[in-house]
This record gives structure tokens, sequence and C-alpha cells, in this order.
């Protein structure tokens, strides 16, 4: 597993960004913020991915370089991934893109299971598949959603992305799905009664594009 603010670099200066109370009333940095952290991510997963050696044309000559062997397909949870996700496509600006449409449906009990409604998705067969999600709580949404692609699609390699995460919902994603590269922000250790992360940084969607219903 990666966690990027275990390496000294101004991505820590974005997360701690993030986190602030008085930075979030701003919800264009907010965004931004996110964007760039996508760009990190999207940045260091490259350097696992496989590359071809070829010969490019200049205006003088020809020049050996490398290029992607597979282009990765980018997939987020709607709405709060939306940064997240364009900062990683703006890195991997040829990708494919999976959305999911899920949410929480809180019941009268103060119990929530997940509920999907809907997933855009390419031919994911044989293909590297990228999910992220700057909140990884309890980590169902996410094991949830990468199982339903997993049972329709034979994927290459996955990847999991998350700007911060509970340690509850790491162990989690671990034991349902054992095969997934984790890339992580920052793991906060613990959560409140309703799953949010503590200290975490509050609700992404909402900091991002205002309070919903």
């Amino acid at each position: 597993m990666f966690e990027l603010n275990k390496i000294n670099s101004i991505a820590n200066t974005y997360i701690a960004e993030l986190r602030d109370v008085d930075i979030q009333r701003d919800p264009a940095r907010f965004r931004r913020n996110l964007e760039r952290l996508g760009e990190f991510f999207a940045f260091e997963i490259s350097k696992t991915l496989k590359y071809v050696d070829r010969e490019t044309q200049t205006p003088l000559g020809f020049a050996n370089t490398k290029s992607l062997l597979y282009t990765p397909v980018l997939g987020t949870i709607l709405r709060a991934g939306l940064p997240l996700h364009t900062g990683m496509l703006n890195v991997f600006d040829l990708s494919d893109s999976v959305f999911v449409s899920a949410y929480r449906k809180v019941h009268s009990s103060g119990a929530f299971t997940i509920q999907i409604e809907n997933i855009s998705t390419p031919d994911l067969n044989d293909r590297i598949l990228i999910m992220s999600d700057p909140m990884l709580a309890t980590g169902l949404s996410m094991v949830m959603c990468c199982k339903e692609l997993l049972a329709r699609f034979k994927v290459k390699e996955l990847h999991i992305v998350g700007l911060i995460a509970s340690a509850e919902g790491i162990r989690h994603i671990q034991a349902n799905l054992p095969s997934a590269k984790l890339w992580v922000g920052a793991i906060d250790e613990e959560m409140t009664s309703k799953s949010y992360i503590v200290p975490g940084l509050g609700d992404a969607g909402d900091l991002a594009f205002g309070k919903k219903l």
C-alpha cells in the first residue's frame, strides 16, 4: 500500500489545506486541491505501469522514447469523486472513464446500506482499472462498486485511490479485494457512529459542490 503523506512533498500541503476548516470555505480551492492530488496519485501509479520503447520523429531526427503499454481506465463514485477523477484524467488523458452512482441509504435505526443506482462503463476486459473516491470510510461503497465491475469483467489489474481513509476501511478493502493495489493520501484511525472519518475533513461532496438536501 502506498501512503502519499509518508513522502515529504507539496502534496502534503494540499492535504492539509483540504482538512483546514478556514480554507474549506473556498469551494473552488477545495476542488482544485482534490484535482491536484489526483494528478499526484496518477503520477505515482504511472511509475508502476509497463512501458514500451518507441522511436519518435522530431523536426531534427528521431528520439528513443517510451510510451505506456496499456492506458488505464479511470473510475470514480459520483459526486465527491469528480475533482479527484479530473486530476487523474489530466495525467492519463487518453483514458476511458467509469462513473458509478452510489449512495448511503440511511434506515430508521440509524444504520445504512449502500445503494448503486447506475454504472456507466466501457469494456473493462483485460484492462487496468483505477477506481478513486476521496473518502474511504467503511470501505463498503468502494468494495461494492469494484465487486460489481469485477463480476461483469475480467480486469487485468485493479488500483484503488482514496485521499483520506480510515484504518477500518483499509482493512475492509484488503479483506474483500486482496488483489487490489491501494493508494491513499493519509490514514486516520477513528470513525464516528455515523461512519465519518475522524479527524478526516468533513463531507467532501458538500465541500466541493455545496450541501445537498
